[in-house]
């Protein structure tokens, strides 16, 4: 069981973590701007299950694994790098053509979400250096613990991006006429987002 004291003390600073705006906001903010707010529920759906999927590896402790296999983690963030180029460019292409055409499908958003942050294998080292500040061996199963702190996290970041992509859509529905801006715009934060990734040591 989770020290009440210890978890007083973690949700303001998992609360500081979600708002603080990165790569999943920004997809979030993205898809929103582009594909409307279910898409942007959507992605920050696939970013938690992604974080969550992170949280667990890093909890069995195969954080060390990938630190032994470094060209394994060089080879999915170039493949996280290509496909967010590929979004940029769907995104680019799309700028030409009429207003009212589709955006991203919920389901593509969230694995647009999901497959992002997966590929940013940072999140691992994050989360070893982060969460073991509040386990408690004494509370219990060091794991169950490791994966309920890193389940508020992905259900903070869940609402958090979220609502950022949510309100995204409500600007990007005012924008509606003009799909040239949107897309331009969209594809600009997601290849910043693969530059980002890029030139992470």
């Amino acid at each position: 069981m989770i020290d009440p004291v210890v978890l007083l003390a973690f949700v303001p600073a998992a609360l500081a973590l979600n708002v603080t705006p990165g790569p999943d906001m920004m997809l979030c903010l993205a898809q929103g701007m582009r594909s409307g707010r279910a898409s942007a529920w959507a992605a920050s759906a696939g970013v938690s299950a992604g974080a969550f999927v992170h949280v667990t590896i890093a909890g069995l402790g195969l954080g060390a694994v990938v630190a032994a296999f470094p060209w394994a983690f060089t080879a999915i963030r170039w493949i996280g790098v290509a496909y967010l180029l590929y979004l940029a460019a769907q995104a680019f292409r799309s700028s030409r053509v009429k207003a009212g055409a589709k955006g991203m499908s919920p389901m593509r958003a969230f694995r647009a979400g999901l497959f992002t942050n997966l590929s940013n294998f940072k999140v691992i080292w994050f989360v070893l250096a982060f969460i073991p500040q509040f386990v408690v061996p004494e509370a219990g199963p060091v794991f169950l613990q490791f994966l309920a702190f890193g389940g508020m996290i992905a259900v903070g970041g869940f609402f958090v991006n979220g609502l950022v992509g949510a309100y995204a859509g409500t600007f990007g529905a005012k924008l509606v006429g003009s799909s040239k801006v949107l897309g331009y715009i969209t594809g600009t934060i997601y290849a910043a987002l693969a530059v980002r990734l890029a030139v992470m040591e």
